[in-house]
C-alpha cells in the first residue's frame, strides 16, 4: 500500500469515527404515583384542590370541608371540585364546570393540570 492509499485509508477511518455516537444510559422511566392513604392524604388533596382552584383563576364562592365540597367562579363558568376518601382508603378527587355553552371549555382541564402539579405529579 502506498503512502497515499495509506493516508486515505487513515483518513476514511477518523471520519468513520466521528460518525459514531455514543448514548449515554437510558434513565428509568419515572414512577406512578402512589396513592396515598389515611387522613394525611386527605389532608393534602384537600389542600392541593383548594389551591389550584385559585391557581386557575377561579373565584373561591364557598368551602364546606366536611363534605369535601369546594366551589367557585370564574366569569360565567361555575367550578366545583369534590375531595372524598374512598371505602379502600384511597382519596377520589372530581373536577367539574358548568356554564354557558363555549365560555371557557378548558377551565376543567386547568384546575385538574394546577391539581397534579400541586400534589407533585
Amino acid at each position: 500500500m502506498g503512502k497515499p492509499a495509506l493516508g486515505i485509508g487513515v483518513l476514511l477511518s477518523l471520519v468513520m469515527m466521528a460518525g459514531c455516537v455514543v448514548y449515554g444510559p437510558v434513565p428509568p422511566p419515572p414512577t406512578a404515583p402512589a396513592y396515598s392513604y389515611g387522613p394525611g392524604a386527605y389532608e393534602r388533596s384537600w389542600n392541593a384542590a383548594l389551591d389550584a382552584m385559585e391557581d386557575a383563576g377561579v373565584r373561591i364562592v364557598s368551602v364546606d370541608r366536611n363534605s369535601g365540597i369546594i366551589r367557585g367562579t370564574r366569569d360565567a363558568v361555575d367550578a366545583t371540585v369534590t375531595v372524598r376518601t374512598q371505602a379502600d382508603g384511597r382519596v377520589r378527587v372530581e373536577f367539574n364546570t358548568r356554564g354557558p355553552s363555549g365560555q371557557d371549555p378548558g377551565l376543567s382541564n386547568r384546575i385538574y393540570q394546577a391539581y397534579e402539579r400541586r400534589m407533585g405529579r
